[in-house]
């Protein structure tokens, strides 16, 4: 990933993922960092869905984590960095995580392939028995 340092103007925000209505709230962090990176309405609505998809994940497959978002430089562009993090089983095979249609639920299998298409950077930490933590950055 890009050395992206955090705009001391702009405090990364921490969301706990308990519960369906803990989505909606980082959905709702989502787009005000977004905002105030002075993202576009399409460059939002993709940092947003991405958002989603990872906290529904970290949710449904991890039992629950947190979500820190945050607006970040690497003095050229501005940006929103968010880091999922979750204990729970962790994912046993990354590639086959990836793929499109993969899933272990009853989504459509787009969650971690979909957030990785729509963000500019795309990171995935995980292993049996000691969860999982995905950081991505979409650029402006």
């Amino acid at each position: 990933m890009t050395p992206a340092i955090p705009d001391p103007n702009k405090p990364p925000v921490r969301v706990e993922i308990a519960a369906n209505e803990d989505v909606v709230v980082v959905r709702q962090r989502a787009r005000e960092q977004s905002q105030r990176a002075g993202f576009s309405l399409l460059e939002t609505t993709k940092l947003v869905t991405a958002a989603s998809e990872l906290a529904r994940n970290a949710l449904e497959h991890g039992g629950g984590g947190y979500a820190d978002i945050e607006v970040v430089t690497d003095g050229i562009r501005r940006g929103v960095r968010m880091t999922f993090v979750d204990e729970g089983p962790g994912i046993p095979n990354l590639e086959l995580a990836l793929r499109d249609g993969y899933t272990t639920g009853k989504g459509l299998g787009l969650g971690l392939s979909g957030s990785r298409r729509l963000c500019s950077e795309f990171e995935i930490d995980s292993a049996p028995g000691r969860g999982t933590r995905v950081r991505v950055i979409r650029w402006k």
